[in-house]
C-alpha cells in the first residue's frame, strides 16, 4: 500500500475534485458522499483512509468486509456498503455486516435481506448497458422489481456500473439515463429515490455533473488493486 501520507494527500485531492465537479454543477458538494472501495485494501489502509477523514467503505464481498471489520472494531462510526454481488446465500451475514447494499438486483435477495433486517437500506442495480457479463436489473424491469421488495427493504435509490471505456465521457450517456430513471421511478412509485451511486475513479466527475449523490472510488487512493 502507499505510506499513510500519500494516502491522506490522494483522498484530499479527490475531495478537491468532487467539489470542483459539483460546483460545475451548481450543486452543493456536500451532498455528494465519497465511498472509499477498498475491495482487496489492507485494514491498515483502510485505517489510513480513516485517519485521513474518510468513514464510508465499499467492499465486493461479503467475508472479506467481515474479516475487515473484525479487525477494526474500533472504528464505529465507520459506514460499511457492500458494492459488489450478493448471493443469496450470503445475505443474511450481509444484513448485519454492511449499513447499505448497494447491489439489489432481484426479489429474493431484497426478502432474504428483509427477513433479517426489515427496512435494510439497499440500491437496486442496474445493468444500464445491458451486458452479458454484469449483474443488475434490466432497466424496463426496474418499476416491477421495486413495486416488489418496497414493503420489505428501504429502496433508497439506483446504483449501476456503466460498460468501461476509453474515454470517460462515454459514460455521461448512461448516468443521464440512470438519472432520468431514478425520477421515473420516484414518480411512479411515489418513494423518495434520493440515491444515485454511480462514478468510480475514471468517471466519478461526470457523474457528479449527472446528479450523482455517492461516488465509489478506490484506485485514485489506494493505487492499483492488490491481486
Amino acid at each position: 500500500m502507499p505510506p499513510a501520507e500519500e494516502i491522506e494527500q490522494r483522498l484530499h485531492r479527490i475531495r478537491e475534485r468532487i467539489a470542483d465537479a459539483a460546483r460545475r454543477a451548481h450543486r452543493d458538494s456536500a451532498s455528494i458522499r465519497l465511498v472509499v472501495a477498498s475491495k482487496t485494501q489492507t485494514p491498515d489502509a483502510i485505517l489510513a483512509a480513516y485517519g485521513a477523514g474518510a468513514r464510508e467503505f465499499g467492499e465486493n464481498y461479503v467475508q472479506e468486509a467481515v474479516s475487515k471489520r473484525a479487525r477494526l472494531n474500533d472504528l464505529t462510526d465507520v459506514q460499511w456498503h457492500l458494492i459488489g454481488h450478493l448471493q443469496s446465500n450470503k445475505a443474511r451475514l450481509a444484513a448485519t455486516a454492511f449499513t447499505m447494499i448497494q447491489s439489489v438486483d432481484s426479489e429474493s435477495i431484497a426478502r432474504a435481506l428483509g427477513r433479517v433486517r426489515p427496512a435494510m437500506p439497499v440500491l437496486i442495480e442496474i445493468n444500464s448497458g445491458g451486458e452479458t457479463t454484469k449483474t443488475g436489473v434490466a432497466p424496463d424491469q426496474a418499476e416491477r422489481l421495486v413495486d416488489t421488495i418496497r414493503a420489505v427493504v428501504d429502496v433508497r435509490g439506483l446504483m449501476a456500473i456503466p460498460p468501461a471505456g476509453d474515454n470517460p465521457e462515454t459514460s455521461r450517456l448512461q448516468f443521464a439515463q440512470l438519472r432520468e430513471l431514478r425520477d421515473r421511478l420516484a414518480t411512479a412509485t411515489g418513494l423518495a429515490l434520493s440515491e444515485l451511486s454511480m462514478g468510480m475513479t475514471d468517471d466519478f466527475e461526470i457523474a457528479i455533473e449527472e446528479g450523482a449523490t455517492i461516488v465509489r472510488v478506490g484506485r485514485a487512493i489506494f493505487g492499483e488493486r492488490i491481486t
